[in-house]
């Protein structure tokens, strides 16, 4: 488990980290959001050390990061899949590793084979792609099989393939009761594999919750319609007291409505009382990225202007 607690970190006059607190829980993947300039990245490095702080503490199962005799056995993070010596090869790299944490030389040939790099293995850094050295920094990351897990944009340069399996393979970790926190502006697949968020703006807090909880409060409901009787149904749900708007857009689907202030079983039970058909009744709701926009619209640090079609 990942707690911390009052976290500051100042860069002279600049506040990065302001008074942070958070947990992070095993068995669940953790997203770690914010806008451009928030404090992640700065959270992260002072959580492993890299970065000095003012005043808090961070500690993994209770030891700070600094007190761990042999961290790759304890945490695995990637920060950033450029800090490699571009000379040495991929697996004379995860050797230097492995023999500094006194991990058997075998296990470098397994990771390589996990994260695909096996036949490119006596290459030298110098000449991989950023996608082949994040692949790299996450051998590193499962060279010790750690219980707790820090990445901070590791789906950075990786391809469509990659990126899944870093989705799949954060899911599997947390699946084995690892902690797993990991840092990402592809906010369509932080949906897809955390259940966990922790969202910070100008290095504060901004909300901790589950992932379904953060999108109910800071994104729009409604309820999608269709049916062969639309605009009777329309009118019939404006009469009842909800708001109803036919979609008549390019693209949208025919002879459907978008329904708000009406639940959908009010919207289902009125159209029974009517007799009227229906081919959709559905839910829906904005996206994680949507939610995003909304929690931390006042906490942007750049802020580009709207381009309309």
């Amino acid at each position: 488990m990942i707690e911390v607690r009052g976290l500051t970190k100042r860069f002279g006059r600049i506040v990065a980290v302001d008074d942070l607190s958070f947990d992070v829980v095993p068995g669940r993947v953790t997203g770690f959001l914010g806008p451009n300039g928030s404090g992640k990245s700065t959270t992260m490095r002072c959580m492993l050390g890299l970065d000095r702080y003012e005043r808090g503490s961070a500690t993994f199962d209770g030891k700070q990061y600094s007190a761990l005799a042999k961290p790759l056995h304890e945490v695995g993070s990637l920060l950033d899949a450029g800090y490699v010596h571009p000379g040495r090869t991929a697996r004379n790299h995860l050797r230097w590793l492995a023999a500094s944490n006194g991990i058997p030389r075998g296990r470098v040939e397994e990771v390589l084979q996990l994260v695909g790099l096996t036949d490119v293995a006596k290459r030298r850094v110098k000449g991989y792609s950023l996608g082949m050295r994040q692949r790299l920094g996450l051998a590193g990351v499962m060279l010790g099989d750690p219980h707790t897990v820090i990445l901070d944009e590791p789906a950075n340069g990786l391809d469509p393939e990659g990126i899944r399996w870093i989705r799949d393979i954060l899911v599997h970790f947390a699946q084995l009761g690892k902690t797993v926190l990991v840092s990402s502006h592809l906010l369509s697949e932080m949906a897809l594999m955390a259940q966990d968020l922790v969202v910070i703006g100008r290095g504060r807090l901004i909300e901790q919750c589950s992932v379904g909880d953060f999108i109910d409060r800071h994104s729009t409901k409604w309820v999608h319609v269709r049916s062969p009787q639309i605009d009777q149904l329309v009118a019939a749900i404006g009469s009842a007291g909800g708001k109803a708007r036919r979609l008549d857009e390019p693209g949208a689907a025919a002879n459907a409505a978008q329904v708000y202030d009406m639940p959908v079983e009010s919207v289902g039970e009125l159209a029974a009382s009517h007799q009227f058909v229906l081919h959709e009744l559905t839910v829906r709701t904005e996206s994680l990225e949507d939610a995003f926009l909304t929690a931390t619209a006042a906490e942007q640090e750049y802020r580009t202007q709207a381009v309309t079609p």
